[in-house]
């Protein structure tokens, strides 16, 4: 592989016009020499297509006439620059997000210095707060497998200045290799919002694949622009798919403690709502636990009794 490796940024968007200027602009920007911009239209109807055809001429686009979702809609881009552009690696990011103009540049090194690279991460600060950390990875955690936020809220001092192998990471942007990809094939749709990027990861620890973290690869996340951070769309994907993923790649007694964990928020979170009018909340909660359970124990991953106890 050369010294500067093909790299296809792939920008997924529906509906979310508005949030293009600031990723668009700030990744053509970046100092990297080897690399192109491809927004993924998701199914958009608000004049996605023809509004980055028109301001940004050599950003490429790739346009799904149906809504993917974020697994199947970064999919589709992941084929496409696999297997159309042979793209050593891709970044996957968010459209709601600004960089520093050395990501790229920086990921790719992390990538070049460090064996059996699967994804590397870096600083991802809130967009409003532009000194404090949304994560800079995730912890280990043994009873829930992926833990908490390295970073959560602090002000960055210089504490994660080093390039290190760490356990878990979220996907709000990521290097992926090529060498994963032909391995894993990509998200699993079974997720389609919520938990894609946990299932992901522990496949790809299967596989004896690693994460790292660049710590000069920045971005700016302006959190959950396109479904809502505190959406009762978001609820029913928060209690159902991470339960899935769970039920998935571990037996019971080793994930009973995040089911019964979960099983108690839900009534915590039922009580609260109700109190506040809520009621959709109320509804898509249950709604996607449910859905959680009927697949487990669908794929006999949970047991009528195990949910009752």
């Amino acid at each position: 592989m050369s010294s500067s490796p093909f790299v296809t940024v792939l920008i997924l968007s529906y509906n979310g016009k508005k949030l293009l200027d600031d990723s668009i602009s700030s990744y053509l920007a970046n100092d990297y020499v080897n690399f192109e911009v491809v927004v993924i239209d998701n199914g958009s109807s608000d004049g996605t297509k023809e509004y980055v055809a028109n301001k940004w001429p050599s950003v490429k686009l790739l346009r799904s006439e149906v809504n993917l979702k974020y697994s199947g809609g970064f999919n589709f881009g992941l084929k496409y620059a696999f297997t159309e552009k042979k793209s050593d690696y891709v970044l996957i990011t968010n459209n709601d997000v600004k960089v520093d103009d050395k990501l790229i540049s920086s990921t790719v090194a992390t990538a070049l210095n460090n064996t059996k690279v699967g994804f590397v991460v870096g600083k991802v600060y809130y967009y409003e707060e532009p000194n404090t950390f949304q994560t800079c990875g995730r912890k280990f955690d043994e009873r829930n497998l992926r833990g908490l936020d390295r970073g959560f809220k602090e002000i960055d001092n210089g504490q994660f200045d080093d390039e290190v192998e760490i356990p878990w990471c979220d996907d709000v942007f990521w290097l992926v290799s090529r060498e994963l990809y032909k391995t894993t094939h990509g998200y699993n749709t079974e997720f389609a919002f919520q938990g894609e990027d946990f299932e992901w990861q522990l496949r790809a620890k299967k596989a004896g694949f690693k994460i790292y973290f660049s710590p000069k690869a920045k971005l700016w996340h302006k959190e959950s622009m396109s479904i809502g951070k505190k959406s009762a769309f978001k609820s029913y994907y928060d209690f159902r798919n991470p339960l899935i993923v769970h039920m998935m790649h571990r037996n019971y007694n080793n994930y009973k403690y995040y089911f019964k964990m979960k099983r108690k928020n839900l009534i915590v979170q039922t009580i609260k709502n109700i109190m506040r009018f809520k009621f959709v909340y109320v509804i898509k909660s249950w709604s996607g636990f449910l859905s959680a359970l009927k697949w487990g124990v669908k794929n006999k991953r949970i047991t009528i009794t195990q949910i009752l106890k």
